[in-house]
């Protein structure tokens, strides 16, 4: 299933190419599929959302059901757990201290000519939010509503909505619900997939449009989310979740291997790689993956995206190792080495980092506090996690006297003549005229 290939090899060349050129275009079929859905939510508004909801989720559900009601907020209530409310609480503090550093402040510079300039920051108005199903909601994603609500709180959004698909009763995890309760957003919809997108995107008579879309989902949903950017943000195109464990023969192969399968094991095209100094650690963490394969109840959707996707390239020392993490760009970057910290300088694309031996992926996932939703793809070149900035927009701030304006009159209508804008220098002559 897996085995050690030597980084330098031209196995390990070829490996590197395909790690590096991972980027999934959209499927034509998939694409297709998409486009239709979002036709007919855009012209028949709630009449598609129902059709939809119900030939692929919930049979039964009626036009007044789509909107969770105030009685079924109270009965989640009911439903759940103090040990789980006492999780949730934690969970969400520790990610609204860690997002609250991150809201941005209106400024403005003042030059000596009384010229005023600076930017105003301002949240959106509304901002929808994307939760999966969960196999039919029997594995609610509680942390995908934190990931994606406590930023968007933080910014200051005036309407927050949730969508997530019903299970075939028509019912919503009770776990969602309170987690959605709890950090304060009440309008939620029985709505799923890519129809879900296209409510949120254009609107309909029940759901009002929103401006900013977030949060995670099947191909359906990511392409949806393609085709509507723009006339909504979005936070990312994502792909398959993926790490890269970085390792020398100071970490535990028992650690490596339980990191790897854990990544393995949300679906079949997830990516688990190690990349390690240690030919002797990557034989071991063989073995270990072995012995802990067969203990999972995911344990064929393990073993698949380890075949398919999995490998264990050696690298020649830490700095070619630290190279291939470079090139890779991963999601979710793990540093199991003896001095993780002196590392940390020489790392530029990674979505998350996480450092030393007893640091795993599913820390930040739930609990640590940064955000989980992650640039994948090696698109962590050039782009972020989701945070409090998605749920915010900037405007400019200008502000002239006359006695500026006479000052930089020659020098506008200068570049405007060069440009051939007749009309803007004589937006300017107008205002303060040649002496």
């Amino acid at each position: 299933m897996l085995k050690g290939v030597q980084a330098s090899s031209e196995q390990g060349k070829q490996w590197r190419q395909k790690l590096a050129q991972r980027f999934v275009e959209a499927d034509p079929e998939c694409s297709r599929i998409v486009a239709e859905i979002l036709h007919a939510v855009r012209t028949r508004g709630d009449e598609a959302v129902l059709d939809y909801t119900r030939q692929f989720d919930a049979p039964k559900i009626q036009a007044d059901q789509l909107r969770v009601t105030d009685e079924e907020f109270e009965g989640a209530r009911a439903a759940v757990s103090s040990e789980f409310m006492q999780t949730l609480r934690l969970a969400v503090q520790r990610i609204k201290t860690f997002h609250e550093r991150e809201m941005e402040d209106s400024w403005l510079l003042t030059r000596e000519d009384g010229v005023i300039t600076g930017r105003m920051v301002r949240p959106v108005d509304s901002a929808g939010l994307y939760v999966p199903g969960g196999q039919g909601g029997s594995t609610p994603l509680v942390s995908s509503v934190l990931m994606n609500g406590i930023p968007s709180g933080i910014a200051g959004v005036a309407r927050r909505v949730l969508v997530t698909p019903p299970a075939p009763d028509g019912t919503i995890s009770a776990a969602l619900l309170m987690a959605a309760k709890e950090i304060g957003i009440t309008e939620v919809y029985k709505v799923g997939s890519a129809w879900a997108v296209a409510a949120l995107a254009y609107g309909t008579a029940t759901i009002p449009r929103v401006d900013v879309l977030v949060g995670p989902g099947n191909q359906y949903v990511v392409e949806a989310k393609r085709q509507v950017m723009g006339r909504v943000r979005i936070d990312m195109i994502a792909g398959p979740s993926e790490v890269l464990i970085l390792a020398d023969q100071s970490a535990d192969p028992a650690f490596i291997a339980a990191d790897m399968l854990a990544q393995a094991e949300h679906d079949i095209q997830a990516s688990a790689l190690l990349v390690t100094t240690s030919e002797k650690l990557g034989e071991q963490v063989v073995l270990e993956i072995h012995r802990q394969l067969p203990l999972l109840p995911r344990e064929e959707i393990a073993r698949t995206a380890l075949k398919e996707h999995g490998v264990i390239l050696i690298a020649d020392d830490l700095d070619q190792a630290l190279e291939i993490a470079n090139e890779v760009a991963v999601e979710h970057l793990e540093v199991q080495v003896e001095e993780p910290w002196h590392v940390l300088p020489k790392i530029r694309h990674a979505g998350a980092v996480f450092l030393g031996h007893y640091t795993p992926e599913a820390a930040g996932d739930y609990l640590a506090g940064p955000n989980h939703v992650l640039p994948t793809m090696g698109t962590a070149r050039i782009s972020s996690a989701l945070g409090v900035e998605t749920f915010l927009k900037k405007s400019s701030i200008i502000s002239y006297s006359r006695q500026a304006l006479q000052k930089d009159a020659e020098h506008i209508q200068r570049l405007a003549a060069l440009e051939g804008l007749t009309a803007h220098g004589q937006s300017v002559s107008v205002r303060v005229p040649k002496k």
